[in-house]
């Protein structure tokens, strides 16, 4: 498995119902998406730092997926380019 964490910094911040609103309408997109397991939004207000977390099946999908138009998109949203970086799951824990 592979995560991506893809990184939005603003030195104004970001509205926590702005980027909930985001969440909101774009979960629709990812559900049943082929070889995304999850997908998480997060907003930490205190360093003006909004991160989304995938965790994918396999490299190869989500290098496909997070194309240069899809980056362009995003930024559109959140009014800043995101930093995206691949990181190797080597573990995890489900409670649920």
């Amino acid at each position: 498995m592979i995560g991506v964490f893809v990184t939005f910094e603003s030195d104004d911040g970001f509205d926590e119902a702005v980027i909930t609103k985001i969440a909101g309408e774009a979960s629709g997109m990812f559900e049943g998406m082929p070889g995304l397991r999850n997908k998480f939004f997060t907003l930490d207000e205190k360093h003006n730092r909004a991160t989304n977390f995938y965790m994918w099946e396999s490299e190869d999908a989500a290098r496909e997926f997070f194309s240069e138009q899809l980056v362009e998109r995003v930024t559109g949203l959140y009014g800043v380019r995101p930093r995206v970086e691949f990181a190797q799951v080597v573990g995890y824990v489900d409670n649920s």
